[in-house]
């Protein structure tokens, strides 16, 4: 089949007249860092390096890294040429199967819904330190209703806020890296006149301790840190001219954030060997312990822990405001094709999908009530079946790349047409798949290691794949849907290829 009508690709592609193309490229690139700086880098990076020392935390992130990578040049490659607010499941739906896409959208709705719900109970945390006698609930109450005005005022107003709190972190991580790097030179000691070259990373174990199975454990904290950097996939469907932003974010924001994450981690290591005790502690509510704090306090500031205090509910409130965006759009988008009530698919003036932001933030809302109660059974239920759909969203980019670059081909239409192309493909989304497989299936491995297996552990851990499991093989039951072959794949038309960027130019400010 040949490439759809513009008139298709008007409805299903760019989704509708009601969203705006407003986000800039600078948004695009500070909402992919926002997605994946936060507290796995600011608080549990310590602990990576005191289960599995600092060679072994560097490899991980690296390798997670190198995956992650992989994966966002093909999420680029299909945001770039269909800029949907639905992103990967809309991809998932056309190119795998329609119960694929139609289970992806649900999962990826239901994780960044909760995810919200988690975000509320750690600023809790964060304010106790300023604020120890004011009720935790009245915080997360207000920090809710801060989330949801950024996100109904407009999409312009999501993306103000999240490029400032990205651009918090990252001049933190870099003051960070600076004084690190000062400090290992010897140009500013502070209180670690101690540190002797590289003494640290060959000191007990280090810089590899406790073998495979810690570097499987330290690989999985590194992919939970990584999530949300798939959040660029799902704004393009409101990204200006996303044919020349999506690839440039895709290019350049991946390799800062690894840069980041390398070199903040190596510092650690350097400065803070594996054995401190105070590494171990990776909990929102011990940022006094946090290896940025240490640093910072070793370095002579006596305000470290309060900075970053401050630094992490930034983090903590980023995350929130990019999960509420991100589901909310997912909602829309699963209405606007028919796979939930057309009700969220309704927009307010400024392009507001307001009756899914109001569930979105309703879900979120009573998933953190879940939390206060005697037993919090139900909430971790609900926060593990979160964290397993994260790595399910990545498996989904994977295999829904690998198909769309196969029917594309089969169907003799030309690779150099589509505005961005993955450089890696098939060994990339091939390796990312398999990898990412691995560490899903591996998150919880020591429950079959003890002798027998803890079926707890193993049903609270990987309840999220069965769900998923379900939810598709339902969906297909249901409706008689097949993978989509090759040749009947759909793929939306392109402009003409003399077509000139004044004309994109023009197009996009018609949008706004």
């Amino acid at each position: 089949m040949s490439y759809m009508s513009t008139h298709s690709n008007t409805k299903e592609g760019a989704h509708a007249p009601g969203l705006r193309r407003t986000l800039r490229a600078r948004h695009l690139t500070m909402i992919a860092i926002g997605g994946s700086i936060g507290t796995g880098l600011f608080v549990a990076s310590g602990a990576t390096i005191a289960q599995a020392g600092p060679g072994g935390a560097l490899a991980a992130y690296i390798l997670i890294g190198a995956m992650v990578y992989f994966l966002m040049t093909s999420l680029g490659e299909l945001a770039a040429y269909m800029p949907v607010s639905g992103s990967f499941a809309t991809y998932g739906a056309r190119y795998v199967d329609e119960g694929f896409g139609f289970a992806l959208g649900w999962n990826y709705w239901y994780n960044w819904a909760v995810t919200i719900a988690v975000e509320l109970a750690a600023a809790q945390l964060v304010m106790q330190y300023w604020f120890p006698d004011t009720p935790g609930v009245l915080w997360s109450a207000l920090f809710l209703g801060l989330m949801f005005a950024l996100n109904a005022i407009s999409v312009r107003g999501f993306g103000e806020a999240e490029y400032w709190c990205a651009l918090i972190k990252v001049v933190t991580v870099i003051a960070f890296i600076v004084i690190g790097t000062l400090m290992i030179f010897g140009i500013m000691r502070g209180d670690f006149a101690h540190v002797n070259g590289l003494a640290n990373l060959t000191t007990g174990d280090a810089p590899f301790v406790g073998g495979l199975p810690a570097l499987i454990g330290v690989a999985m904290i590194a992919g939970f840190s990584f999530q949300g950097t798939e959040l660029i996939g799902v704004a393009a469907g409101e990204s200006a001219d996303p044919a020349k932003t999506i690839p440039r974010a895709v290019r350049q924001v991946f390799w800062r954030i690894l840069l980041f994450y390398v070199l903040a981690i190596l510092i650690i290591g350097i400065l803070i060997p594996y054995t401190d005790p105070s590494l171990l502690k990776n909990d929102v509510e011990t940022v006094g312990v946090s290896p940025f704090t240490l640093v910072f306090r070793h370095a002579g500031l006596a305000f470290a822990a309060g900075v970053m205090n401050a630094v992490i509910l930034t983090a903590v409130l980023s995350a929130g405001n990019s999960g509420m965006y991100a589901s909310t759009r997912m909602l829309y988008n699963l209405a606007t094709e028919g796979r939930a009530p057309r009700v969220f698919a309704q927009l307010t003036r400024n392009g507001v999908p307001m009756m899914a932001l109001l569930a979105t933030t309703a879900v979120g809302a009573l998933c953190f009530l879940t939390s206060m109660f005697e037993s919090k059974a139900v909430y971790l239920w609900l926060l593990n079946l979160s964290g397993m759909t994260g790595f399910i969203a990545w498996l989904g980019i994977a295999v829904s790349h690998y198909r769309f670059r196969r029917g594309f081909v089969a169907q003799g239409l030309d690779l150099n047409r589509l505005p961005y192309r993955s450089p890696f493909f098939p060994y990339g989304p091939i390796f990312a798949f398999a990898l990412c497989m691995i560490v899903t299936l591996g998150q919880n491995y020591q429950a079959f290691t003890d002798g027998k297996i803890d079926w707890v552990a193993v049903t609270a851990t990987y309840v999220g794949i069965p769900i998923f499991l379900l939810i598709w093989l339902g969906y297909r039951i249901a409706r008689k849907t097949r993978f989509v072959r090759y040749a009947d794949m759909e793929f939306p038309a392109l402009p003409p290829a003399n077509a000139d960027a004044s004309a994109r130019g023009i197009a996009t400010a018609a949008g706004e």
